[in-house]
């Protein structure tokens, strides 16, 4: 690839925001089993969903150096099924701060189990809201000191 076409690639996948993966560590790494398959063989997409929300949480909860809770999924997509043995792994990047929320794009890829390729299978927003230990919002950039009684991680609603 040249380098003109190298950058006009990347500057599309910027303006369709599209994380960059070499550039970004997984937030999330699994294998999908069959215990997580709908009634056609493919992974249901709730559990990809608890996977992506799992990953965004992760991600969000180092942004805002304490817990957070899910308040909404929007322009979740899927692309393409996931099957039984692929290596799923979620990326996250941060696209808007506000006081108290944090809104992470998360895109899933997969390793097929035969292949060494990478196909994006799903990708969503996921808006997540910084809470104190009583389980109130809080501002984004005010660290909650940990009470020491419950865990620290992140929590869905």
């Amino acid at each position: 690839m040249s380098d003109a076409s190298g950058h006009a690639e990347r500057a599309e996948n910027e303006a369709l925001g599209v994380i960059d993966r070499s550039a970004t560590d997984a937030s999330l790494r699994t294998i999908a089993m069959p215990a997580d398959t709908n009634p056609n063989g493919d992974i249901f997409g709730g559990w990809i969903l608890s996977q992506m929300d799992l990953a965004g949480g992760t991600h969000a909860f180092h942004e805002a150096g304490g817990r957070v809770a899910t308040v909404a999924v929007t322009g979740m997509k899927f692309h393409k099924p996931v099957v039984v043995g692929d290596e799923v792994s979620c990326y996250c990047s941060t696209e808007r701060v506000g006081r108290t929320s944090i809104q992470v794009r998360v895109e899933t890829w997969v390793r097929r189990r035969h292949g060494a390729a990478e196909e994006q299978v799903t990708e969503g927003r996921f808006t997540f809201v910084a809470i104190d230990d009583g389980g109130r919002p809080r501002p984004v950039d005010e660290p909650v000191p940990h009470s020491g009684t419950h865990d620290s991680g992140t929590r869905t609603a």
